[in-house]
């Protein structure tokens, strides 16, 4: 079809509709869904969702890296903050009934499920780190580093490079060698392997997906993402997950207490 033109532009962009392409967000979502998406390796996602949403990330074919970062919505300057969440918490491994604090002591989600190793130490690559090892780390390369990504995702929400905090990283495990203190890249844990988070605030997510900064293996290596979230309720009194720990009781109350004076 020719595009010389505006008109044949228009008919050749009109005759794209209803095209549907391995990785894509599913506008509208499926019954019961409020958002559904498969995120290509090298690319990235984001979106703001409602407190009580329950956010499920699946490693499709055992090679997606899913680094996060959460932002309570509307007040960007609450983020997470993974030494707080380190700390707090006694834990620097996040599975099944660990929490994601702010830096105030609050609750910005809390893992309900996982069979996905999590990464708090490393954060994400670079542009000039993917440059040296595959030759490029533009977003738009072969080879995007994840702060490059994480900077386009932030830019749709108003934020810029300097509001991008260490993320945390979930299905490329690495551990700390108790002898050496040197970091060991333990890989994946294979397709299929997914967290579920439940969201404690309105939270706006961003997701890079891409490869791990320390994986060994030659050449990037970065599969796709599914992402799905549904409606859901907060933790609440009574919840196994609030009183497991003294420390994260406090930090659920302190969320709490700073909802309640906002009204939510």
């Amino acid at each position: 079809m020719a595009t010389a033109t505006t008109y044949g532009a228009r008919e050749h962009a009109r005759a794209q509709e209803g095209t549907v392409v391995p990785a894509m967000p599913r506008v509208p979502a499926p019954a019961g869904l409020t958002w559904s998406e498969t995120v290509a390796g090298g690319n990235y996602t984001h979106r703001a969702l409602a407190r009580g949403t329950e956010l499920t990330l699946t490693d499709a074919t055992g090679d997606a890296c899913a680094h996060l970062l959460l932002y309570v919505t509307d007040r960007p300057w609450e983020r997470l903050n993974i030494a707080d969440t380190i700390k707090v918490l006694w834990n620097a491994y996040p599975g099944a009934g660990h929490l994601l604090l702010s830096d105030q002591g609050r609750v910005l989600a809390s893992v309900l499920e996982s069979t996905a190793p999590a990464d708090t130490l490393c954060g994400v690559s670079t542009l000039r780190r993917n440059t040296e090892r595959y030759g490029d780390g533009a977003p738009q390369s072969s080879s995007p580093a994840g702060r490059e990504l994480f900077k386009l995702a932030a830019a749709k929400h108003g934020l810029s490079p300097r509001d991008l905090p260490p993320s945390i990283s979930f299905f490329q495990g690495v551990r700390v060698d108790p002898e050496s203190g040197r970091l060991e890249f333990t890989g994946s844990a294979g397709p299929g392997a997914s967290i579920t988070l439940r969201l404690e605030m309105p939270v706006t997510v961003l997701v890079a997906n891409a490869a791990h900064p320390i994986d060994p293996r030659p050449g990037y290596h970065c599969g796709p993402l599914e992402v799905a979230a549904s409606p859901g309720r907060p933790t609440a009194p009574g919840d196994p997950l609030w009183a497991a720990t003294p420390e994260g009781r406090r930090a659920f109350e302190n969320t709490a207490d700073h909802l309640t004076a906002r009204g939510m």
